[in-house]
């Protein structure tokens, strides 16, 4: 499969050059369809549309075994020596793909990494099978001498701050022996320290760590809100060619703020935004996300496949 991802990514090179001298020009929206989903980042993998694999679901799963692209797991959930968690996960892996999603790495902690967490976490990568294609985590910081507050807190975007961030990325990466993508996380405060925005944080962090990016759509919707910034000024700054997944979800609005909360269905401005992302990056691994209030699987199944739509929408040349 890494093989085919290879020759693909050659293939696209060679419409790139093409189109560049004016060749093949009617048949690059249906080249870039075709060449551009997977990259080294997702492990040249093609996959399509995914829901996170959530208790309220297993029934369903096992007993009407659904077609479905992929799920995404929460990797904390089954980083255990054994029991029902486990159990659960290996028959899942008997008829469907994951991929596994963190929620504790806190790469942007100013603590060094968790050697027993990343232990725990590579015995889990080993045990999906071929092994998870890539792995996920947020682009946040959560813990202080050992003291996990379990939440996703914003990171002040200073140039210190990345390059701690990414020494830390890479050295989980080398670890791991897995693509790593760091997620864009929503946010309801600044600091008055951050020498840049957002976006270029996270661009100053993935190009120093050499990694991937979960760009999570709803997430970018929820801070622009929150902090009074142009949406798809951030969407048109992320490098289209290290984004390996993306993160669609509701959220709950508020009097004064809106708070990112995966208890609804997506709203229309954060579709266009997926749209837009898939027309400037190409059809990419897409996952919907529902954490909260959760309905039956075929609803949350129903909701993740409207994203096929904009997936097949056509795609810019200009990158």
């Amino acid at each position: 499969m890494q093989r085919q991802g290879w020759l693909r990514n050659r293939r696209l090179q060679e419409a790139i050059r093409q189109y560049n001298r004016g060749r093949a020009r009617k048949v690059w929206p249906h080249l870039l369809l075709k060449l551009m989903p997977a990259n080294r980042f997702n492990g040249f993998k093609d996959y399509g549309i995914g829901i996170g694999l959530r208790i309220p679901h297993y029934t369903h799963i096992f007993e009407k075994k659904p077609v479905v692209d992929w799920f995404e797991i929460i990797s904390e959930n089954y980083m255990v020596d054994g029991g029902r968690p486990l159990a659960t996960l290996d028959r899942i892996l008997e008829r469907y793909r994951v991929v596994q999603h963190g929620v504790s790495l806190y790469f942007g902690s100013a603590e060094p990494l968790n050697r027993e967490h990343l232990r725990r976490l590579k015995a889990l990568v080993k045990r999906t099978g071929t092994g998870t294609p890539w792995l996920t985590d947020h682009l946040c910081w959560g813990s202080v001498d050992g003291t996990y507050s379990h939440d996703l807190l914003p990171m002040p975007y200073t140039f210190e701050a990345a390059k701690i961030t990414a020494r830390k990325v890479r050295e989980a990466r080398d670890y791991l022996e897995v693509p790593i993508g760091v997620e864009n996380v929503s946010s309801y405060a600044e600091f008055h320290m951050s020498e840049m925005t957002e976006w270029e944080f996270l661009n100053e962090v993935v190009e120093r760590a050499d990694c991937g990016i979960l760009l999570d759509v709803n997430n970018i919707y929820v801070s622009s809100r929150n902090h009074n910034f142009d949406p798809y000024e951030y969407l048109n700054s992320v490098p289209a060619e290290r984004v390996a997944q993306i993160h669609i979800a509701g959220h709950s609005k508020f009097q004064k703020y809106i708070l990112d909360t995966h208890d609804h269905p997506v709203i229309d401005p954060v579709w266009k935004m997926f749209e837009h992302t898939i027309r400037r990056i190409g059809p990419t691994a897409t996952l919907l996300e529902w954490d909260d209030r959760i309905p039956s699987f075929d609803d949350v199944h129903a909701e993740a496949l409207k994203a096929e739509k904009h997936i097949h929408a056509p795609v810019a040349v200009a990158l």
